[in-house]
């Protein structure tokens, strides 16, 4: 397969050496910007669905006419019980 290239960013100098200044050992610049752009995408994908869900439980309320108050909703997730952390 062959590899695609994202265009060059001109950045200020600033950022640069704060992006520079995070690097883990053996990391490069360019694999951090790369992590970064994948990391970005995904967060945007969740945000997607997010909104999207909400939309069609809206939808979906507005069909039924069934509504939950946020007083409601926020009492039965106080009754979840949390499991520890592991």
């Amino acid at each position: 397969m062959k590899t695609a290239t994202i265009p060059s960013l001109r950045v200020d100098p600033a950022l640069r050496l704060a992006a520079e200044s995070v690097l883990q050992q053996g990391e490069s610049l360019s694999s951090f910007v790369e992590q970064s752009l994948r990391v970005n995408i995904q967060r945007r994908h969740v945000q997607q669905e997010f909104l999207a869900r909400g939309l069609a439980s809206r939808d979906e309320a507005r069909q039924s006419g069934e509504y939950f108050s946020a007083e409601d909703v926020l009492l039965a997730l106080d009754g979840i019980p949390v499991k520890p952390s592991e």
